[in-house]
């Protein structure tokens, strides 16, 4: 293995090690408010989608599989949690969204799980850090779209 694929590889670890890590954290120590995390996930896309979604942009979103999202959609339904409303633009689909209830839970566990995040991310990073990863993030993400060919890292673009 070459210099740059081991690099490579181990900040994949690394990466994923810290996701891992944080994702246990978050769920042993969060108010989740009888939630699943990926429950509030869905909570969470829905609450930026004041129309709310078609379930195929939720499962894309959500990174859940199609089968997953149903499941979990019907699960919050019976809870109170969202509904589903006829899409105005395509008669055949409907959008999940919001119920009044559901945004009450979703800002209630938000505000605290935002107060999780920032406690977790803050004793370890500092706010250049924090900004160097959202960078990264966002580039990973972007290099990981259908089509993209640019494999130079930053320090040959730059």
């Amino acid at each position: 293995m070459d210099g740059n694929a081991r690099l490579a590889n181990v900040a994949w670890e690394a990466l994923f090690r810290a996701q891992a890590t944080l994702a246990r954290e978050f769920e042993r120590d969060g108010d989740w408010a009888h939630l699943l995390p990926r429950e509030y996930g869905v909570l969470y896309a829905l609450s930026t989608a004041s129309g709310g979604m078609r379930i195929t942009d939720l499962k894309e979103d959500a990174l859940l599989t199609q089968a997953g999202i149903s499941r979990l959609v019907s699960r919050l339904e019976k809870r109170g949690l969202v509904e589903r409303a006829d899409d105005p633009d395509d008669a055949r689909a409907c959008r999940i969204r919001l119920t009044a209830k559901g945004v009450e839970v979703q800002r209630r566990v938000g505000r605290a799980h935002a107060r999780q995040v920032a406690a977790a991310m803050t004793r370890a990073l500092s706010p250049s850090q924090l900004e160097a990863l959202t960078d990264l993030g966002r580039a990973l993400i972007a290099g990981s779209q259908p089509g993209h060919t640019n494999q130079h890292s930053s320090r040959e673009r730059n």
